[in-house]
């Protein structure tokens, strides 16, 4: 077998069409180029890396690279294969089976970009997620999906500092430590993100601080997450609206979409811009790739402006009468603007949106309902069956919790050790929040039983 090492120029790599000898040479020959090195003369010779890549060799018969793949994969462990609760913005959550039925059409599937005049289908399904989205948070506008939640919180609070023209964001709930360091990385040199402690009591918003934040006056957006990453529904996420208005700061709030069945959405509780995942929303988890993010507010033009992604909506055609779907506002965003854009978006988790707009569809307002009523019932169980467990202890008792909450350890094993402990007998324990506290989840794939059985085998590992 000749290695890239020992002939780069006659090498074929069985993966990459390109690599063929007469091809690339063909290509270069149409564009000038004496060899592929003219690509990269711009990059400056201290920092190239002078050898080829350290990789092993292509496995080259599809056979063999099936069973290479295979052996891979077989080393992971779903939360299919094992009792999971683990939460913290990636759920398990049933997935209907005709979600997959429609989003693994080739049609969808295969669908990468596009516009109104050759892909009808995708821009209209695409819309008809964004209705039935709006129609949960109760608000006008909903966008294209984008990466994932954390990328909808980061460039919703970009939007609220382009429209104020401030600097500071301030984090006034709880807030999931990857999250907060995906939003820092991302608002980042423009803004400046400073997060104040909830009350260590009850684990909601401190009022009283977020006040004195707000007092500097350079505040652009005040950011809530509903729930927490403690798994709180804080009821003091009203006043923080209030208190954010009052100081010339916009409000924005992310959620979880999942909730909107049994609780009032953000916009009903003063929120400017509402940003999610809709991952609990028919996505699998993908071993934790499944998300996309979404961000909604009013019709209100300097929030439109203000919106990076794209937004399908209804637009007239040629035909009076007649009406197609395509974008909206097309000249904001960086497709149009190019590097004048406000911020560039790349691909977008569009597929996802599909599958989401035929979950809520096929869910309706009464299935909302119940699988949110359903999760709040099931997580009032596990916290007040967990905490009969002597060494055990769940915090934050009066406040209102979905899906996710607290455990504390109190006797003499660290939240990593109980952990692994679980994992051992079959379980996928807590995420470890500390060294004597981590955070669960249950939702409604789980029942009485398997809520019991964690507790028993927790009583067995802590005692």
């Amino acid at each position: 077998m000749t290695s890239p090492q020992d002939s780069a120029h006659t090498y074929t790599h069985p993966y990459i069409p390109n690599a063929v000898p007469a091809v690339r040479q063909a290509m270069l020959e149409e564009i000038g180029a004496a060899g592929v090195e003219d690509f990269y003369a711009d990059i400056p010779d201290g920092i190239r890396l002078h050898r080829p890549l350290d990789l092993p060799a292509p496995l080259r018969s599809e056979a063999e690279l099936t069973r290479h793949m295979e052996g891979l994969l077989g080393r992971n462990t779903s939360t299919r294969q094992a009792l999971s609760f683990l939460g913290s913005g990636c759920y398990q959550h049933h997935v209907p089976a005709v979600v997959d039925e429609v989003v693994n059409r080739s049609e969808f599937l295969t669908a990468y970009a596009g516009e109104p005049y050759e892909d009808h289908g995708r821009f209209q399904a695409l819309w008809e997620y964004q209705s039935m989205m709006a129609e949960l948070l109760d608000v006008e506008v909903v966008n294209v999906p984008v990466y994932d939640g954390f990328q909808a919180a980061g460039t919703a609070l970009r939007m609220a500092g382009r429209i104020t023209g401030r600097r500071r964001v301030l984090v006034a709930t709880a807030i999931d430590g990857d999250k907060l360091s995906r939003i820092r990385d991302y608002v980042r040199p423009d803004h400046d993100v400073t997060v104040v402690p909830v009350d260590p009591g009850t684990g909601c918003a401190d009022l009283d601080a977020v006040r004195d934040a707000l007092a500097a006056g350079d505040t652009a957006a005040v950011y809530a997450d509903t729930p927490s990453a403690l798994g709180i529904v804080d009821e003091a996420l009203p006043r923080l609206a209030e208190l954010a208005h009052e100081a010339g700061a916009l409000y924005v709030m992310g959620c979880n979409p999942l909730t909107l069945g049994v609780l009032a959405p953000p916009s009903a509780l003063g929120a400017d811009i509402a940003c999610g995942d809709i991952q609990p929303l028919g996505l699998h988890q993908s071993f934790g790739g499944g998300n996309a993010g979404f961000i909604a507010t009013r019709d209100e033009e300097r929030l439109v402006a203000e919106y990076p992604s794209r937004l399908f909506g209804l637009v007239p055609t040629a035909v009076e009468g007649e009406y197609g779907f395509g974008d909206v506002a097309y000249e904001r965003t960086s497709f149009a603007l190019r590097e004048e854009g406000k911020e560039w978006v790349g691909t977008a988790a569009a597929l996802h949106g599909i599958g989401a707009g035929v979950y809520l569809a096929l869910m309706g307002p009464q299935g909302m309902r119940e699988i949110g009523e359903t999760i709040l019932a099931l997580t009032a169980y596990a916290r007040r069956r967990l905490a009969e467990v002597p060494g055990i202890e769940v915090p934050y008792g009066d406040a209102l919790h979905f899906a996710d909450f607290t455990v504390r350890c109190t006797g003499g094993r660290t939240a990593a050790e109980i952990r692994t402990g679980l994992k051992e007998r079959g379980i996928f324990g807590g995420v470890p929040t500390g060294e004597q506290e981590a955070a669960y989840c249950v939702t409604e794939v789980h029942t009485k039983a398997d809520i019991d059985r964690l507790a028993a085998t927790l009583e067995e590992i802590v005692k």
